[in-house]
């Protein structure tokens, strides 16, 4: 499939023989990369993962023992950081392992906004899950933001991804059994 102007897409098949320099070169060409399961099946957008989800977040001038707690108490492994209700960063576990407990650093009296993940990556909620993938994958990415407009919708994790890509084949491999 050749794109067009208005839908800048690569229609990938799982059949053809795709090598990762394929990736790179179609991302620095500035494509979009969809990866359907299968012909004429709608791709899962973001917004469709994330609707039902409470946001967690915390806010940059808190203490990372703060932070910390609040991760425990919501049992989540991250949480993106908002200064004046605006997405500036995140913090997860492996930041507060690496970056504070690691090196000797309190944590209540460390800021979060000195350890977190100053201006991540942020993907659109109308975008695939496969795209969240390929995004995940192709920058070693464990968590994404997810944005409308500069509104944030949620943060999705890797596990998430991959759950949802599990259930999506389960649910396919039923319809084709019956």
């Amino acid at each position: 499939m050749r794109p067009g102007p208005e839908n800048l897409a690569i229609q990938l098949r799982a059949c053809g023989r795709v090598r990762p320099t394929h990736f790179k070169l179609a991302v620095r060409a500035g494509y979009v990369l969809r990866f359907p399961f299968a012909e004429g099946v709608r791709m899962t957008t973001l917004r469709e993962l994330v609707k039902d989800r409470k946001l967690y977040s915390v806010n940059v001038n808190q203490t990372v023992l703060e932070a910390a707690r609040y991760m425990m108490e919501h049992s989540v492994g991250a949480v993106p950081v908002l200064r004046d209700g605006n997405l500036t960063g995140i913090l997860s576990e492996r930041d507060i392992m690496n970056r504070v407990v690691a090196v000797g650093r309190t944590p209540g009296t460390t800021a979060v906004s000195e350890v977190m993940t100053a201006n991540p990556r942020a993907v659109a909620a109308d975008e695939s899950i496969e795209e969240c993938l390929f995004i995940m994958r192709e920058f070693g990415f464990r968590h994404l933001p997810i944005v409308d407009g500069k509104d944030l919708k949620g943060l999705v994790s890797l596990r998430d991804v991959l759950m949802h890509q599990a259930a999506e084949i389960e649910r396919q491999t039923t319809r084709a059994a019956s």
